[in-house]
C-alpha cells in the first residue's frame, strides 16, 4: 500500500532533543520515496503522525528461533554447559512441521508488535534439519510480513571434536557414542541448502531470503566450511559464524588449533570475508580485532545472551574505533527470555561502563541506535535498509512520543535506548505493509495462533523434560572440562571480576 506520513519527528542527531522538525515521508511500491513538504496523491493512504517520531525497523542481527518456546526454561549456566539442555539431538524433540511454524511465529509476533522489523536466524534444527521443517519455518516468515534471513545451522564434526579435555574426562561407552559424526553430513547439508536457497530465496517479494551458516568454525570441516563461503559468495549471502563466545573457547584454539584463535583459524583458511558475521567475538584479542576489521566481517553482539550464560562482555569500543560494523541481536528467547530488541539496545548501552573507567568511551545512545537499525541491515546485506533515506526499503516504525517514556522529552534517542520497552509503538511497517498497528499485528489470526500455540508447544514440555533427564548423566563429565579450561591461562579478561 502507498501511503503518505505527516506530521511525523525524524531522527537527528545535531538537534538538542535528538529529533528534527515535523515533516512527511512518502511510501511507494515499499520503499521510502520522498521526505519532506508533501501532498497526497490520490489512491495513498495518509497517516496522521501526530507529531510522533517515524525511524527505522529494528534489526535482530542474530536469532535461533528454534527455542521460541522455551523461554524461562533454564537457569542461568555456562553456554558448554546450556547447550547440553537447550539442543541434545534426541530423537524425542523431533517436531511436527505445525509446530515449527507456531514456535517461529511466536517470535514473529512478538518481534512485530514491539516494532523489530528484519530479523537473521540462524537456525538450527534437532535432532536434524528436514526439508519439511525448513519449509514450515519459512512459511512462518512469508506469512508474518517480517523480513527475514535463514541459515541451517547444523555442526557436522562428533561432539568431541568441538570441544578441548572432554575426550579425557568420559567414560569408555559415551566416549563412543560421542565419537560418532551427526547423521546429517557434508552430502545431505549441500542438498538442504540448495532446497533452502532454490525454494525460499527471494520469496514474498525479496522480504525473505536466505543465508548460510557454519554454526563455528570447530563444529565443521575445513572443506565444508569452504564449500558454505562459494555458496555464500555465489549469492552474496550473509556468512553466519559463532567465534569466540566462551572463555572455553579460547582454550580450544590454544590447546587444539596450535594455538591460534577462531578468529586467526578462519584467517588462515582464506574465509574471513565481508560477508561473515561473527556473532559473540567477547574472547578476542587484539590481533583478531585487527583481522576483523580488515577483512569487513560484521560483529553480531548479544550483551543479554552473553549476561545470561556467564560468557563475558564483548569489546564495544575497540571494534567500533577499528570502524567494525556492529548489529545487535536477542540470540534466542531460551537465552534471553524474551525476543525484544529495545531491551537489548538498554543491555548494550550499559554494560560496557563496567569494563572502561573513562566514561567519554562508553557506548553512545546513538550508537547503540545505529547498530540496531543501519549496522543490522549491513549484516544483512539489504541495501538502504535501516536508513531513512529515498529509496531505502520501507521498514518503519512509528513511536507514540506522548506515552510515558518521553515525557518529558529531553533526548530521544537515549530515551529510545533507556526508557523505550516496545510499549510505544503505534506502527511497525515492513516493504511498505502494515504488519502491526495498535500493538498488535494485522496479517495473522493472533489469538488463534497464540491458542493454539500454547496447546500444542506446552504438551511439548514432557518429551523437553525428558530430553534433560537423558543429558543428566553427561553433566558431570561436562562440568568437569568446562572447570579444566577454566583454569588455563589466557592472555586477556572479559568477565567482571568480584
Amino acid at each position: 500500500m502507498d501511503c503518505l506520513f505527516t506530521n511525523v519527528r525524524l531522527l537527528d542527531q545535531a538537534a538538542s532533543e535528538g529529533l528534527g522538525p515535523a515533516t512527511c515521508l512518502r511510501v511507494k511500491a515499499g520503499r521510502i520515496a520522498g521526505i519532506g513538504a508533501l501532498t497526497p496523491t490520490p489512491g495513498e493512504r495518509v497517516i496522521d503522525g501526530k507529531g510522533d517520531l517515524l525511524m527505522p525497523g529494528l534489526v535482530n542481527g542474530h536469532f535461533h528461533s528454534s527455542v521460541n518456546h522455551m523461554k524461562g526454561r533454564l537457569p542461568g549456566m555456562p553456554l558448554e554447559i546450556f547447550m547440553l539442555y537447550e539442543c541434545p539431538e534426541l530423537e524425542v524433540l523431533r517436531p511436527t512441521p505445525r509446530e515449527a511454524y507456531l514456535r517461529t511465529m511466536l517470535g514473529c509476533i512478538e518481534m512485530l508488535e514491539t516494532g523489530t522489523t528484519a530479523v537473521q536466524d540462524d537456525c538450527f534444527f534437532v535432532p536434524e534439519p528436514e526439508p519439511d521443517i525448513i519449509d514450515a519455518v519459512m512459511q512462518a516468515y512469508v506469512d508474518s510480513g517480517i523480513r527475514a534471513r535463514l541459515a541451517i545451522d547444523q555442526p557436522i564434526v562428533p561432539e568431541l571434536d568441538k570441544l578441548p579435555y572432554l575426550a579425557d574426562l568420559v567414560p569408555p561407552a559415551l566416549k563412543a557414542e560421542l565419537s560418532k559424526p551427526p547423521k546429517v553430513g557434508q552430502p545431505e547439508m549441500r542438498a538442504l541448502n540448495r532446497h533452502l536457497i532454490q525454494r525460499w530465496h527471494g520469496a514474498a517479494g525479496g522480504r525473505v531470503q536466505g543465508a548460510v551458516s557454519i554454526s563455528a568454525p570447530q563444529r565443521v570441516t575445513p572443506e565444508y566450511f569452504a564449500e558454505l563461503d562459494e555458496i555464500s559468495r555465489t549469492h552474496d549471502l550473509p556468512f553466519y559464524a559463532h567465534m569466540l563466545e566462551t572463555r572455553l573457547q579460547r582454550v580450544f584454539g590454544q590447546e587444539r588449533l596450535g594455538d591460534r584463535s577462531l578468529v586467526r583459524y578462519t584467517a588462515d583458511l582464506g574465509l574471513l570475508s565481508d560477508r561473515m558475521n561473527i556473532i559473540h567475538a567477547i574472547w578476542i584479542d587484539e590481533a583478531d580485532m585487527d583481522l576483523i576489521a580488515a577483512s569487513g566481517a560484521t560483529v553480531a553482539h548479544n550483551p543479554i545472551s552473553n549476561l545470561r550464560l556467564g560468557s563475558g562482555i564483548m569489546p564495544f569500543r575497540a571494534l567500533k574505533d577499528r570502524g567494525v560494523n556492529l548489529c545487535l541481536g536477542v540470540d534466542e528467547a531460551i537465552a534471553d527470555d524474551a525476543v525484544n530488541m529495545w531491551q537489548v539496545m538498554k543491555t548494550a548501552g550499559m554494560i560496557h561502563s563496567l569494563t572502561d573507567p573513562d566514561w567519554l568511551r562508553w557506548p553512545q545512545a546513538q550508537e547503540v541506535l545505529q547498530a540496531a537499525t543501519e549496522g543490522g541491515g549491513r549484516a544483512m546485506r539489504v541495501p538502504g535498509l535501516g536508513h531513512l533515506t529515498h529509496g531505502a526499503p520501507a521498514d518503519l516504525i512509528l513511536i507514540d512520543l506522548s506515552a510515558v517514556a518521553y515525557l518529558p522529552l529531553n533526548h530521544a534517542p537515549r530515551q529510545l535506548v533507556h526508557c523505550e520497552t516496545g510499549a510505544s509503538v503505534r506502527l511497525t511497517m515492513v516493504a511498505g505493509e502494515i504488519v502491526a498497528e495498535a500493538g498488535r499485528v494485522t496479517r495473522l489470526d493472533r489469538a488463534g495462533l497464540l491458542a493454539e500455540a500454547a496447546e500444542t508447544l506446552g504438551a511439548k514440555r514432557r518429551a523437553v523434560e525428558q530430553a534433560a533427564r537423558l543429558m543428566d548423566d553427561r553433566l558431570p563429565h561436562y562440568r568437569a572440562m568446562y572447570l579444566r579450561a577454566m583454569q588455563v591461562p589466557v592472555p586477556m579478561t572479559r568477565r567482571v571480576e568480584g
